[in-house]
């Protein structure tokens, strides 16, 4: 299974829905924990790195501007 790529300030869509009825979370601390951001209300959650990736759907918005290969990646 391919590994989910995620950044500091990414939109991201996870399984579950939050209390608030959306399902759609900013990223706002990343480290062993990642700390996200509830999109509607402004609830912020800090889970596990493991834990996240698992109940991760996908990532909405970027917060890259690109999603721009480098030379070695190319190869």
């Amino acid at each position: 299974m391919e590994k989910k790529k995620f950044e500091l300030g990414d939109v991201v869509q996870m399984k579950k829905p939050h209390p608030c009825g959306t399902n759609e979370w900013e990223i706002i601390r990343m480290g062993m924990d990642i700390r996200i951001k509830c999109i509607h209300c402004k609830h912020s959650v800090l889970i596990p790195r493991a834990e996240f990736e698992k109940k991760m759907k996908k990532v909405l918005k970027s917060a890259s501007p690109g999603d721009e290969q480098s030379d070695t990646e190319t190869r």
